[in-house]
């Protein structure tokens, strides 16, 4: 997140744009400042699919748009899947395809353009290694079209794939490793995977983001590194990830909102108790929050105890939704069969 945002969304831990512009909705609400116009200027907001996927679409116009949400103009699809977590063949498939066909929507490649997928994160680490993990499963077919060009089916597009870890575990910064591999490689676009951060239990691992603004590494937990974007590249970068960890302060600090907004609907307007929590300033109350916090671990987040077994079932629901959205003419049999 930007400097010039930093100050306007303390009590907002995320990396969601969907999550700031609900942020964003709650505070209007809680101000009583609403306008006939339902969102900030410069902010587009479109909503498709259903109760097992439903699709958000934020798209960023303007500065100002920047200036409310906190992220570079651009695309940021929200595909939130309920049941994501759950073993059901038929939904696992369904947000495979999902994901592919946003994903194509954003796609501006040549048949036979090279796409460089880099798996961001510490596989060490069970919420950091959704990046890793899906780079494991993907089907990387440069080499094929280098060495093997006659075994390679039409449609089958030149994919390599990449895992670079983190800054401790190689004493190199993220940025740097890409850019020598894309510059090496020159591929026509970087498709980026991170974990992310929300300030909701209920889309850790059941929301993907995509967006084709790039991203910075570790910004949702407070660990920002160098961004990898089409600006520091030099080709376009699509961004995707899961929430898989949320904040511990912004988990309380949205828990005592929701007491506040309940004593408020029972409290009787005017009244001086109504006031006070009507005036109650959210970054003091943000703060002080993580000052109770601090002495019992400090900067802490949350993740569930079932993570090992989401984490793997998620890395390939976000994998082969890249899977079919680069390949052409291929479906799960033909993935089963290369991966095998």
């Amino acid at each position: 997140m930007d400097d010039f945002t930093r100050e306007q969304f303390k009590g907002v831990r995320t990396d969601l744009a969907l999550e700031v512009h609900e942020k964003n909705q709650e505070n209007i609400r809680r101000s009583g400042t609403a306008t006939t116009y339902p969102y900030a200027e410069g902010v587009e907001v479109t909503e498709d699919g259903n109760q097992d996927i439903h699709v958000t679409r934020v798209r960023i116009t303007s500065p100002a748009g920047e200036q409310s949400i906190g992220k570079p103009m651009g695309n940021y699809i929200t595909l939130d899947v309920p049941r994501l977590k759950e073993n059901d063949r038929d939904l696992y498939e369904m947000t495979c395809r999902a994901v592919a066909f946003e994903l194509q929507q954003l796609l501006k490649l040549k048949d036979n353009d090279t796409v460089l997928v880099v798996g961001l994160g510490n596989w060490n680490i069970t919420p950091d290694a959704l990046g890793p993990k899906v780079a494991s499963y993907l089907m990387v077919t440069r080499h094929l079209h280098e060495y093997l060009p006659e075994q390679v089916d039409d449609g089958v597009r030149p994919v390599c794939a990449i895992a670079p870890g983190v800054l401790g575990l190689t004493g190199i910064e993220t940025s740097d490793i890409v850019k020598g591999v894309v510059n090496e490689v020159k591929p026509a676009l970087v498709i980026a995977i991170d974990s992310l951060a929300s300030r909701k239990m209920n889309r850790i691992n059941t929301t993907i983001q995509i967006a084709d603004t790039g991203i910075s590494p570790g910004s949702g937990v407070g660990n920002r590194r160098a961004e990898l974007s089409e600006k520091t590249l030099g080709v376009p970068v699509i961004a995707i990830g899961v929430p898989t960890v949320v904040d511990a302060a912004t988990m309380a600090n949205d828990t005592i909102e929701l007491v506040i907004d309940n004593l408020m609907a029972h409290s009787e307007k005017g009244s001086q108790f109504y006031k006070m929590l009507k005036e109650m300033d959210q970054n003091d109350k943000y703060d002080l929050i993580r000052e109770v916090l601090e002495p019992y671990g400090g900067n802490l987040v949350v993740t569930p105890k079932d993570m090992d077994d989401v984490i793997d079932r998620v890395s390939k629901v976000i994998a082969n939704g890249i899977n079919l959205a680069l390949h052409k003419n291929i479906d799960f049999d033909d993935i089963d069969r290369y991966l095998q």
